[in-house]
């Protein structure tokens, strides 16, 4: 587990929606160009125009004041006639009597002139309104298309077919409808933004339910793992000193282990497990890594049964259990992060069976951050640094909490001191890679972006290979200055030197959103999600990329190109 903020109020599946704003916006300039210059060769989107265009999307307007002029003993006929059966449409309606409103709404597109096409999307529209009071998906859908296609710029028509959409499991059809309609509406309208983010929080569980059933074992990268095992200060199996002359079993999975060969771990522990009880010294040792193991390559039902394995062994060493409880409770936050409650009963237990080690408390006083429980996260680090005084990493934490805690209360001196505390703790642990990554994420938030800068750079002259700091410099340069050819560079700096970081190409592809290049985007995102290790992390990587390819679809169904629209943060 790691810490840190996200820099954002918004849940991280409204990213893609939020930052490609400025590029819909563009679209839709673009859009409303290209219709001005179909008329009297004006290049501008006049206020006349837009409060036309806004009209235009109004259903269910009562009568019209036009129809009401006629005198009753002249014969309508044409576009008169069609008002009129709207009109009676609209008053059987709001009556609630949807079958002669559709009656009436069928005489008005039956009498509409053809050349009319705006009189002729608002009876469309206007049928499929009462369609939908009859749930009748499939002709709201219909009746929609046709108000589209007379008027491509109605709102209304675009979202009510995106609710039919959505009610017939189209999320991708939906999804795409609401994103026009946000076009459209150039980002401004609250309401079609919280349908986009329901629909694209909805698309993504699905894709991310899908893509975990078939999710193939993948390996992380080699300072991935180091990563993780470098959380744990207690490690039985990291501490074992084993030694032999036949490398075999646990022997060979724990040589490959410190020599930092992780693919073959999982065939050398098997071999210790599957052995004779006669032959099988390591058998616990050997489920625990493995289980470890298979936690790393998301094999999450096979880790929990070697882990349950040596959990449920009560006469098992007290070190070996405890370990395997915390990382069960990873597992639980991992899979189960809407029950956490789960993850602490888990906690709870290895503090019953080894209060003395700090491991526990470390990794509880993250989940705790997580859930901003900042007291309980407080307490919990001072218990493990405490325990583990050495360990820069857990004082960094517990500094990073304190930190967390001012913030919430609004605290200025104490976020001083904890600034201050910081800076004291890269004296006293110089070579802590996460307090220099902490404190320049810490000075990102405060806005104090050449401080943070020199944070990170001094963080990768500790350790070059931490792939992620260069992604989070890299951001950082596009907060700061704005410069995205060096953001982009350092970015791809971190797939050098980890092919394997799913953050770069997460940021990488967001950044091709907001540049415009949805289609790389996509790519990167594509990447990403093959690395992607807990469905949560999917739904939140497959949002991202449901929202690029709606773009993109939106694009080509309006006939415009967004490549040579500018980024505007």
């Amino acid at each position: 587990m790691t810490t840190g903020s996200t820099g954002s109020t918004f849940p991280k599946w409204q990213l893609a929606l939020l930052i490609g704003a400025p590029v819909a916006i563009g679209l839709s300039y673009l859009y409303w160009r290209k219709s001005g210059d179909q008329g009297e060769g004006s290049d501008k989107v006049t206020k006349k125009k837009l409060a036309d265009i806004k009209d235009k999307t109004i259903s269910l307007d009562g009568d019209s004041s036009e129809a009401a002029k006629q005198p009753d003993a002249k014969p309508l006929t044409g576009r008169d006639l069609a008002l009129k059966h709207k009109n009676n449409g609209n008053a059987h309606f709001r009556a609630g009597k949807y079958d002669l409103a559709i009656s009436e709404y069928d005489a008005a597109i039956e009498h509409c002139p053809m050349d009319e096409a705006n009189d002729r999307s608002t009876y469309y529209q206007n049928r499929a309104a009462a369609y939908e009071q009859l749930q009748n998906w499939a002709a709201v859908i219909k009746d929609c298309t046709n108000a589209i296609e007379c008027n491509p710029s109605y709102t209304k028509a675009l979202v009510r077919r995106a609710k039919a959409y959505e009610q017939q499991k189209d999320l991708t059809k939906a999804l795409e409808d609401i994103t026009a309609a946000c076009i459209v509406d150039q980002f401004q309208s609250k309401t079609t933004l919280v349908m986009a983010d329901r629909m694209l929080r909805e698309l993504g569980q699905q894709h991310g339910k899908e893509a975990m059933k078939n999710k193939k074992e993948i390996y992380p990268s080699k300072q991935f793992i180091d990563s993780y095992f470098s959380s744990f200060t207690n490690d039985p199996v990291k501490k074992l000193v084993v030694a032999s002359s036949e490398p075999k079993g646990f022997i060979k999975a724990k040589m490959l282990f410190d020599k930092g060969d992780y693919e073959n771990i999982v065939a050398a522990c098997t071999e210790e497990i599957e052995s004779s009880e006669s032959e099988s010294e390591y058998k616990l040792e050997a489920l625990v890594l493995r289980g470890t193991m298979y936690n790393l390559i998301a094999c999450y039902d096979e880790a929990k049964q070697d882990l349950d394995a040596v959990i449920e062994l009560e006469t098992a060493d007290k070190r070996l259990r405890s370990n395997a409880l915390i990382k069960r409770a990873s597992l639980a936050m991992q899979t189960q992060p809407e029950t956490p409650g789960s993850c602490f009963e888990y906690f709870a237990r290895a503090e019953t069976i080894d209060s003395t080690n700090g491991d526990i408390y470390h990794h509880r006083g993250q989940v705790y951050i997580l859930s901003e429980r900042m007291n309980d996260a407080i307490a919990d680090f001072e218990r493990a640094y405490g325990l583990c005084p050495t360990s820069g990493i857990i004082a960094t934490h517990l500094c990073y909490a304190k930190y967390c805690q001012a913030v919430q209360n609004k605290d200025e001196n104490g976020v001083e001191r904890m600034k201050k505390r910081f800076n004291e703790l890269l004296e006293e642990y110089a070579d802590c890679v996460e307090c220099y990554s902490i404190l320049a994420q810490v000075l990102t938030e405060q806005q104090n972006f050449a401080e943070a800068d020199s944070c990170f750079a001094r963080a990768l002259k500790v350790d070059p290979n931490q792939a992620q700091i260069y992604v989070h410099r890299g951001v950082l340069q596009l907060q700061w200055k704005g410069d995205f050819d060096e953001g982009v560079k350092l970015i791809r700096k971190a797939i050098e030197m980890d092919s394997k970081c799913e953050l770069a190409y997460e940021t990488l592809g967001t950044i091709e959103v907001q540049r415009g290049n949805l289609p790389e985007a996509v790519k990167l995102f594509e990447h990403a999600i093959e690395l992607a290790r807990t469905e949560m992390t999917l739904v939140h990587l497959y949002s991202l990329k449901d929202a690029a390819e709606a773009q993109m679809s939106v694009a080509k169904n309006m006939g415009l190109s967004i490549s040579n629209i500018q980024p505007n943060f």
